[in-house]
């Protein structure tokens, strides 16, 4: 028996090659009415492949009236109605863990080019500014303090690289992690104020909303630095903009934004920020991981009952 799945977003080629070979996929945004596409044949499909970029809303998933798993690819679930889900008693796959390297690697990407002005001196030299005079000087970041706000399996791997670079290192959680080798620290704020680079590695959604606030940019302070590899809503990106312009810190890298791909033109006229466009598991290695453990979790549900990594 072939499964009918529904596909909510494109996927790598290869992914969907494979979903195509192990079970019976209709593409949705190929229907030029997807409402009236469900309304007629919502009944016939038992599973969903997402994306966290793409999600499935609570319309989506009431349409699905015999949806019995939910398939993403990502670990962000704040695009996904869970709580729907529960309700309905569907389970929901995600691919965390192999993505966490990739991830790491550029935070400390983008702490390190916003610290020693790496994008921003490739830009003197192609300008032709060198051939004026010297690029200014920038932050060392060894031996420096390292804040990670959020200590999850993406937080854990970004702290541990600081130790290679001699970095101390606390975090702020919601709750302080057992068998966490690093100092606790109570509030977003204490983590700020005590961090020379602050890195934001926590969930999106509802509860992280803003969490990075005008007061948290201001206890980082004109020497402090932010790195944002998590999701865009965990900012408040005008108070961000407002603190860069008026150099309340020193400086930022972003990897995500409110809403994307649309990026205040603000940031751009920045020279202390370095803007990239969601790259952070962006990599051959990581995303063919991610897409192999998406497809292994559906077939792994519709085969035995159990998802291989379900959402906690």
């Amino acid at each position: 028996m072939s499964f009918r799945i529904l596909q909510n977003g494109r996927l790598l080629p290869s992914i969907e090659t494979t979903l195509a070979q192990d079970f019976d996929v209709h593409p949705l945004w190929q229907e030029a009415d997807p409402t009236a596409y469900l309304a007629a044949h919502g009944h016939e499909f038992v599973g969903l492949v997402t994306s966290a970029r793409f999600g499935a809303d609570a319309q989506l998933i009431q349409s699905l009236p015999n949806l019995k798993v939910i398939s993403s690819f990502g670990v962000g679930c704040e695009t996904i109605a869970v709580e729907t889900a529960k309700q309905r008693g569907i389970p929901i796959g995600y691919t965390p863990d192999v993505l966490n390297d990739c991830v790491a690697d550029l935070a400390w990407g983008g702490l390190i080019d916003v610290a020693r002005g790496m994008t921003e001196s490739d830009r003197f030299l192609r300008r032709g500014d060198w051939l004026k005079g010297q690029f200014r000087l920038s932050t060392r970041v060894s031996g420096k303090r390292l804040g990670v706000l959020g200590l999850g399996r993406i937080g854990r791997t970004i702290a541990k690289r600081g130790l290679g670079f001699d970095m101390e290192v606390r975090y702020h959680n919601r709750s302080p992690v057992p068998d966490a080798p690093y100092a606790f620290e109570a509030s977003a704020i204490a983590l700020a104020r005590w961090a020379d680079f602050l890195v934001v590695a926590t969930a999106g959604g509802a509860q992280t909303n803003h969490l990075v606030s005008a007061e948290v940019l201001d206890a980082l302070g004109p020497q402090g630095y932010l790195i944002n590899i998590s999701r865009g809503s965990v900012i408040d990106e005008q108070a961000l903009i407002t603190a860069l312009a008026q150099h309340r810190i020193a400086g930022a890298a972003l990897d995500v934004y409110e809403k994307e791909p649309v990026v205040p033109e603000a940031f751009l006229a920045l020279d202390n920020v370095v803007l990239l466009p969601h790259i952070s598991s962006a990599t051959h290695e990581t995303r063919q991981a991610m897409g192999d453990l998406t497809v292994a979790n559906l077939k792994s549900f519709l085969q035995t009952g159990a998802l291989i990594t379900p959402i906690p």
